[in-house]
């Protein structure tokens, strides 16, 4: 390999966003680059496919992307798989190719068959994911990276876990001039399929089966999956909902925010594209700051928990005095509520109800009831161990954007106390913050809400309850 060309290559390795994962080399006698694509299902706005790609152009090799999808449910699989044939039609756009194997596909096995130069990955902060990356770059014969290109501002940047929005925020600002910036896509110098080897050649993509997606939770169509419609659905936000989003966001009546979180968790679009869009939008300041401390700090606030805190989805990886006080008040009465009624939304609380059954229906719950639904579990189950478990449980099988930081986060917040503070003590919350059917219904227009996902069988009180022991 020319100096000059490995030289570039090295500060390609160099660039924070990349995690290097083992010690092999990048040879430049491979077939092509294997871009193993896991979490940044796109071709646009895809750091990590732009490594991938700017170093096949060094090495004048192709770009291979290989994409096995996860292992998960129905609702979930049907979201996922949606967005297929866009994104083989995008990637080829930039003279890369396309190859789909069955879920749980270790990506050694593909190398094994094209034997690459290099093999690029998406960083994952998730506790599974990264150890399916390690142990995939430990058996690999080739150098490996990962890419964090889930977020703005790249996750080891941070260096350890904060504690709240206020002290992630600044360090996130200071960054903003370095990676919130406008890029242009490489595309492919040799693109996929011109290399005359018939390992690469003869790859091509196939249909991905449902047989191994768990069948029960059913799909759902209120919102459907792809980097096209994730992107009509952020130009819709930008124009019928952008203004005024400061003061509606919290109006879970109103639909004011911009339901891009399920296309986030799949990769569909990225956080950088959507900041750039807003910041270009001509809005008023006040909205255009409200949706970008959502995005930017408090999305990558989410991130960075689930990246440093190995219990992000338990009640232990919560701060002491939240645990303490929680144990101070676990023999609190309570009304217990069986879980089949919960999952069932037939819980005493008509408002809780609705928000559980947007939650069945369409597979999104606005943020404010995710909150308000994860607390009143606090005092419908027998422990907050059990409340924790539980929320996580539903969250990750019911909704879209089930199984990401920001839910985690959430929960966390809403039943142990991440990333806040104490509040007056209470019976079963503690000092956790509490938030009543009362004070929300001062908040937003509960009849209103209540009324869209109102349903007969499920608006009266429940048919059994006991306390707690």
């Amino acid at each position: 390999m020319p100096p000059h060309r490995a030289v570039k290559i090295e500060a390609i390795r160099e660039d924070p966003r990349v995690t290097v994962r083992n010690l092999g080399q990048v040879r430049h006698d491979g077939s092509c680059v294997l871009y193993w694509m896991q979490r940044a299902q796109r071709a646009g706005d895809n750091p990590a496919l732009d490594v991938a790609v700017q170093v096949g152009n060094l090495l004048r090799k192709p770009v291979l992307v290989f994409l096995a999808p996860p292992r998960v449910n129905l609702r979930h699989h049907r979201f996922l798989v949606e967005g297929l044939p866009e994104l083989e039609d995008d990637l080829a756009a930039r003279g890369v190719g396309l190859v789909l194997r069955e879920a749980g596909t270790p990506v050694e096995a593909l190398a094994d068959e094209v034997a690459p130069c290099l093999v690029v990955g998406d960083e994952d902060p998730l506790r599974a994911a990264d150890a399916r990356r390690q142990r995939a770059a430990d058996h690999l014969r080739v150098a490996c990276w990962t890419v964090d290109a889930d977020v703005v501002v790249p996750s080891r940047l941070l260096g350890r876990e904060h504690w709240a929005a206020y002290t992630i925020r600044p360090r996130l600002h200071e960054q903003l001039d370095r990676f919130l910036v406008r890029t242009r896509a490489p595309r492919a110098h040799v693109p996929f399929g011109a290399t005359g080897r018939r390992s690469v050649r003869s790859l091509a993509p196939h249909a991905v089966s449902a047989e191994a997606a768990d069948r029960s939770v059913a799909p759902v169509s209120a919102l459907r999956g792809g980097p096209h419609r994730a992107a009509a659905q952020l130009g819709r936000f930008m124009r019928e909902r952008l203004v005024g989003y400061a003061r509606r966001r919290n109006r879970p009546e109103l639909d004011g925010t911009s339901q891009l979180s399920p296309y986030l968790r799949f990769g569909h679009i990225g956080p950088r594209a959507i900041a750039l869009a807003v910041l270009d939008a001509h809005v008023p300041e006040p909205d255009r700051a409200a949706f970008l401390e959502e995005l930017v700090v408090r999305r990558e606030l989410a991130v960075n928990f689930v990246r440093y805190n190995p219990r992000y989805d338990r009640l232990d990886g919560c701060e002491r005095w939240a645990r303490e006080t929680l144990r101070a008040h676990a023999r609190d009465p309570r009304r217990f509520v069986p879980e089949r009624l919960l999952a069932a939304a037939e819980s005493p609380d008509p408002l809780w109800n609705a928000a559980q059954r947007q939650m069945l229906e369409t597979g999104w719950m606005h943020g404010y009831m995710r909150m308000y639904w994860a607390k009143r579990l606090l005092e419908w189950t027998r422990s907050p161990e059990e409340a924790f478990a539980m929320a996580v449980s539903l969250n990750d099988a019911y909704e879209l954007d089930g199984g990401d930081p920001n839910g985690y986060a959430g929960v966390a917040w809403s039943i142990g106390g991440k990333h806040d503070r104490a509040f007056a003590e209470r019976p079963v919350f503690g000092k956790i913050r509490p938030m009543s059917p009362t004070a929300v219904r001062r908040k937003m227009d509960a009849e209103v809400y209540v009324g869209r996902f109102a349903r007969a069988s499920g608006a009266g009180p429940i048919d059994r309850h006991v306390e707690a022991p």
